[in-house]
């Protein structure tokens, strides 16, 4: 297996390891004089056949044993290192389609390194050919629920003003407060109904789609909930028809308290094949 630099083995006898950044394409990546995960040690390239992987050497120690579980707690010092790993994808990507490896993925030795590349060549390759010239686009939906219920009961109350006109006041006001109570319900069966539309005509502009966690329901910096989370594979030729039909959409749908938020382009974290990366 070819080294596609002048870097050796980690050395496991002083704590080093083999950080992976991602994989992507032979050929397509010129030598990146950049730092890896921290300012040790630079990244370099490791190719098998028509798939490299991005690494750079790692001290162990950072990510295994008793003192990394409480470092890995501390945002202070992952936030800047999960940020770098992000940093070197992205770079990556300007030259080649990537698989990205989660944050954190550490192998003891090239050989163990080398045994993945030649178990997972073939979903690694086809991986790559599928994303090639393909981006992820993470879009969340926004719900401001005040304006969204009031939007609902208006509806509601237009359409059940000619009944209500007509009862006692006292049955009027009944009826009132049961249509209150049920608009949570309502609003429940509306946002069902149009996030799947919405879904349905996103999708007419990419080329897969799939919906993610929702890791907060608490407000958003602009005093809106995340409902919905999801994630677009987008072909960079149709990316600004994806884009200018999340702003339609925005337009359409904002007065009812329903806002899409769009980040990206973004590695193709969501969509990587699942297979044991084995680092032992």
């Amino acid at each position: 297996m070819p080294n596609d630099g002048t870097h050796i083995d980690a050395d496991a006898s002083n704590g080093e390891g083999i950080y992976l950044f991602c994989f992507a394409r032979t050929h397509r990546i010129p030598a990146l004089k950049i730092a890896g995960i921290d300012d040790r040690f630079p990244v370099w390239q490791r190719g098998f056949k028509d798939v490299t992987a991005v690494v750079s050497k790692i001290s162990v120690e950072d990510f295994t044993g008793p003192e990394a579980e409480s470092r890995l707690k501390d945002l202070s010092w992952v936030g800047p290192r999960a940020c770098r790993h992000q940093e070197v994808v992205e770079q990556v990507m300007r030259y080649s389609p990537v698989l990205p490896a989660r944050f954190g993925t550490i192998f003891t030795s090239l050989k163990s390194l080398e045994k993945i590349l030649e178990i997972h060549h073939d979903t690694i390759s086809q991986f790559l050919d599928r994303v090639a010239d393909k981006d992820e686009w993470s879009v969340k939906v926004l719900m401001d629920r005040a304006k969204s219920k009031k939007r609902v009961l208006d509806l509601i109350f237009a359409k059940e003003a000619g009944r209500l006109i007509s009862l006692s006041p006292g049955m009027r006001y009944f009826q009132e407060q049961r249509i209150r109570s049920n608009a949570d319900k309502e609003i429940h069966g509306w946002l069902k109904e149009i996030c799947k539309k919405i879904a349905d005509d996103l999708n007419r502009y990419a080329m897969d789609f799939c919906e993610l966690k929702v890791y907060s329901r608490g407000a958003t910096d602009i005093d809106m909930d995340i409902v919905l989370n999801w994630a677009f594979l987008v072909s960079r030729k149709t990316k600004e028809d994806f884009r200018a039909r999340i702003e339609k959409t925005n337009a359409d749908n904002e007065q009812q308290g329903l806002v899409l938020h769009l980040s990206g382009p973004w590695p193709p974290y969501s969509f990587c094949p699942s297979f044991e990366m084995e680092t032992k």
